[in-house]
């Protein structure tokens, strides 16, 4: 089945799902980031086809978030790593870890727990002000118009309400 493309999606969110919205993807960065770095660790571990898996690594890789190694040189082997931009989608997916154990969770429960190393505390991830770390949710925070707020497919309707396209008559 053909998804549908965000790439002309004037908006964060959509230009972050053309990256990592395909359903396997989140799965993929989830294993890297547990250590498994060798295709067939990640086949085995998610059930997934190889032509299936090496089609979403490639895309990862094409955009950044996954980077392959050479760990053997005959015959020519890899494993998989995250960058930088796939680094920082970690605490992405912890937070939707958090929504998933509280809304979702498996009847034994949650089936992973986090520690922090610095304190040593088990957690549970939230979203929080960068400014005053206090935690945010949909009742304390409003959406305002960035630098690069354009009137665009996915942000049309915000971008006439904060009079950067004028109301058609």
């Amino acid at each position: 089945m053909q998804r549908t493309s965000f790439a002309e999606m004037h908006c964060s969110i959509g230009q972050a799902l053309e990256r990592v919205g395909e359903w396997w993807t989140p799965l993929i960065v989830r294993d890297i980031n547990l250590g498994l770095h060798r295709f067939d660790d990640i086949a085995e571990n998610l059930g997934i086809s190889r032509n299936l898996l090496t089609r979403r690594l490639g895309t990862l890789i094409t955009d950044g978030i996954v980077e392959r190694r050479a760990y053997q040189e005959r015959p020519l082997r890899y494993e998989y790593h995250l960058t930088e931009a796939g680094r920082e989608l970690v605490p992405v997916l912890m937070a939707l870890m958090a929504w998933g154990d509280k809304w979702a969770t498996p009847e034994a429960g949650p089936p992973v727990r986090l520690m922090h190393h610095e304190c040593g505390a088990e957690f549970t991830p939230q979203v929080c002000c960068s400014a005053c770390a206090k935690p945010v949710t949909t009742a304390n925070v409003t959406a305002l118009p960035g630098p690069g707020a354009a009137s665009g497919p996915g942000t049309r309707v915000l971008a006439r309400r904060s009079g950067i396209e004028p109301e058609e008559p």
